[in-house]
């Protein structure tokens, strides 16, 4: 490399090696950030990974589970052992609690710590983009500063932003999050006991989780019910209250939180995936591709989405692949064959266009492979598109896989979710035991609605001219060749 090299043509590594100290610092706090919760990613990853392995023939579930308790055993700082918060009261004080304190203050400690790590990590993120933008970047202004500054300026992008983060770390950490945990309190609830403080005998009494469950649970009113904010006969505390079978609702709620947005993700992420190849490919070749590609999309939009999902989750139901993750993994399937012709429809009027400017042409001159020329010259321009639709798609995922699983064709028992606990919980909605439904209901309103409002914010800011035009943008990206 020549003396003469100026800055705008070296490669980032040897700009971070001039002035390694920006950098450096930023990843020594970012090890320290990812290092106190390593325990915590690992285990969501094995998570993962666990329901691959149980298919695998030879692989008993005793291995299954030495592996989940490897990975456990690895120290988290925000953990449920740090600062528990099951515990009895023994006539005197609490046992087993952070700091004797009482389960509802220890809980809501971790609460609070989770979302301030949640904020601090963040934040590193956002500081380490504005060290790239002060020491390393090659150009002092590019387009996606006046992206950054229009989102900043977006006060209701910036509102589903907020809502979506929120939402987000509740899935990230809802084994930590939870007043109890799944294994304990929903999947196997009669092989883990606890122990209580019994008012009659006053004395401290033994029982299983399920036994207890059995008379806690929220079926109308007066003693047939556990509310919000309230602790039940036997010392548990339900900041939620209870399900009609005793399990604890917030529990319930963020498991079904990780279990919801998971399947969005995957399913958007794989259509929007499916949705840009197609696009990349009918607008280069055009033609008879284009053809084959419009006649699939409008006959798959054609049939009602529920209809379709209905259709295809029961035709599937009794396959291997329904039983990978109690069905999340035929859902996502589904959801990512229904949802590609919309993204696509957004991106090909803008995909034709780039198609026909005159530095593909140049390319195909200089001889780059058809492969190049859609990656490094026509992708960059159509991608914001796939983005801007699919955050405004992931709301209608998240309400179908609700919606499926309050009709019983969702993802099955015992695994938490949204729509089948809401489903548990309406006939009791004029009742005392109201909660059931209206709560994860309301989460399934905010969810969706932060999506929708975090899409918005991003359209307004990547195209400033839209003026919040979503039926002029659908119509634009739906043009002819």
């Amino acid at each position: 490399m020549s003396d003469t090299q100026t800055n705008e043509t070296k490669p980032l590594r040897q700009r971070i090696a001039e002035n390694p100290r920006p950098a450096a610092i930023w990843a020594a706090i970012g090890a320290v950030l990812i290092g106190v919760e390593l325990g915590a990613l690992l285990q969501a990853v094995v998570a993962v990974l666990d329901a691959f392995l149980n298919l695998i023939p030879g692989v008993t579930p005793e291995m299954v589970a030495s592996i989940d308790s490897a990975f456990a055993a690895i120290p988290t700082l925000l953990s449920r052992d740090v600062i528990p918060n099951q515990g009895y009261w023994n006539g005197q004080q609490y046992v087993g609690t952070f700091f004797h304190l009482s389960p509802a203050t220890a809980w809501a400690i971790r609460v609070v710590l989770v979302y301030a790590y949640a904020a601090v990590f963040l934040y590193w993120c956002w500081d380490g983009y504005k060290r790239y933008r002060a020491h390393y970047r090659d150009v002092d202004w590019t387009p996606r500063d006046d992206v950054v500054d229009r989102f900043s300026r977006h006060s209701w992008g910036k509102f589903g932003m907020v809502v979506v983060v929120f939402f987000l770390v509740m899935a990230v950490f809802a084994p930590t999050l939870g007043t109890t945990t799944a294994e304990e309190n929903i999947m196997r609830p009669y092989s883990h006991s606890f122990n209580y403080w019994d008012n009659s005998t006053q004395s401290v009494q033994n029982i299983t989780q399920g036994a207890a469950n059995i008379h806690t649970g929220s079926s109308g009113a007066g003693d047939e019910n556990v509310g919000p904010l309230t602790y039940d006969r036997y010392g548990r505390y339900h900041p939620f209250g209870t399900v009609t079978n005793g399990k604890d609702l917030f529990t319930e709620v963020v498991l079904g939180a990780r279990v919801s947005l998971a399947i969005g993700i995957v399913s958007i992420v794989v259509s929007g995936l499916i949705a840009l190849a197609l696009g990349m490919l009918t607008a280069y070749y055009k033609g008879v591709l284009d053809l084959v590609t419009v006649v699939t999309s409008d006959s798959v939009q054609s049939i009602p989405t529920i209809m379709l999902l209905i259709l295809v989750t029961t035709v599937f139901s009794r396959t291997a692949i329904a039983k990978v993750y109690d069905g999340a993994l035929l859902i996502i399937l589904i959801f990512s064959l229904v949802y590609w012709p919309y993204l696509w429809r957004s991106l090909r009027g803008p995909a034709f266009q780039v198609s026909e400017e005159e530095w593909i042409d140049a390319a195909k001159s200089y001889g780059q492979s058809p492969f190049q020329i859609m990656k490094k010259h026509m992708a960059p321009y159509v991608i914001s598109y796939v983005l801007i639709y699919a955050s405004l798609s992931l709301g209608g995922i998240i309400i179908g896989v609700a919606g499926l699983s309050f009709l019983g064709l969702g993802i099955s028992a015992p695994t938490p979710e949204w729509g089948r606990i809401i489903a548990d919980g309406q006939n009791y909605v004029a009742t005392q035991s109201w909660h059931i439904s209206l709560i994860p209901g309301i989460c399934i309103t905010l969810v969706v609605t932060g999506f929708n409002a975090f899409g918005d914010g991003i359209r307004d800011a990547i195209d400033p001219q839209s003026d919040g035009g979503a039926d002029e943008a659908a119509a634009a990206g739906g043009g002819g060749a």
